[in-house]
């Protein structure tokens, strides 16, 4: 039996009261990700609890930032499962949700979620960070851009910070240990048209996991020679 009690206990600490029909999309999200998961390698979470806390609850921390206003166009970069930008649409249904993934299985996964869930304004792109951000549908036309991939942040603000519009955020959801990888990202960060506003910890609820939101302001327009091509952001980041 598929249930998600942990996930409606920690959105509730999180201040997130979760309707029905929410909870009810949440539980059929979580039967796609373990039916698909046997055929591809979506994640390693696999067990109930778990899947809440480290998927559903950790996806919905940005929400306590205070960013997320009405229909705002947001591009989930590398969402690999659909995390964060699936969880945050089911909540927030008036948002605009772009999912972007370089690998095509996950696109097929995630046409399905959106199907079966029934959602709008939301919709799942193959392709490379690096070149869409140089796409002009594409480029700084985002209020915000988040990312909860593996990359350095040196690397992911290239990627993401060029999808960002002059006033809006790329938000870095990362581990707690983040202070190195902030004072080597600085520099690029400022070179991209961003800075830094503030890193939040916060500690998932139900848990004692302890993870970070990163906040980037864009001030500035990105260079257009960014970004670089070739795997260069992931090779030599600025």
């Amino acid at each position: 039996m598929t249930n998600v009690d942990t996930l409606i206990e920690g959105a509730n600490a999180l201040g997130v009261e979760l309707a029905d029909d929410k909870i009810d999309k949440f539980i059929l999200y979580k039967q796609v990700l373990k039916e698909w998961n046997q055929k591809i390698n979506i994640t390693s979470i696999t067990d109930d609890v778990e899947i809440d806390i480290k998927h559903f609850i950790d996806s919905l921390t940005p929400l306590n930032v205070n960013l997320f206003e009405q229909g705002i166009k947001i591009i989930d970069i590398g969402t690999g499962g659909g995390f964060p930008g699936i969880p945050l649409k089911i909540v927030r249904e008036d948002l605009n949700m772009v999912l972007l993934d370089s690998l095509n299985k996950r696109i097929r996964f995630l046409d399905e979620v959106i199907s079966k869930l029934e959602l709008e304004n939301i919709i799942a792109i193959h392709g490379r960070a690096e070149e869409l951000g140089r796409n002009k549908s594409h480029r700084e036309k985002y209020d915000i851009a988040i990312s909860r991939a593996v990359a350095s942040l040196d690397t992911l603000s290239e990627y993401s910070l060029p999808f960002v519009k002059v006033g809006g955020y790329f938000i870095s959801m990362k581990g707690p240990d983040f202070d190195e990888e902030l004072d080597k990202a600085e520099r690029g960060i400022k070179t991209l048209g961003g800075r830094v506003k503030d890193a939040k910890l916060i500690t998932l609820p139900k848990s004692d996991i302890t993870h970070s939101l990163i906040i980037i302001e864009k001030i500035k327009e990105t260079p257009t020679k960014y970004p670089r091509g070739g795997g260069k952001p992931k090779k030599n980041p600025l």
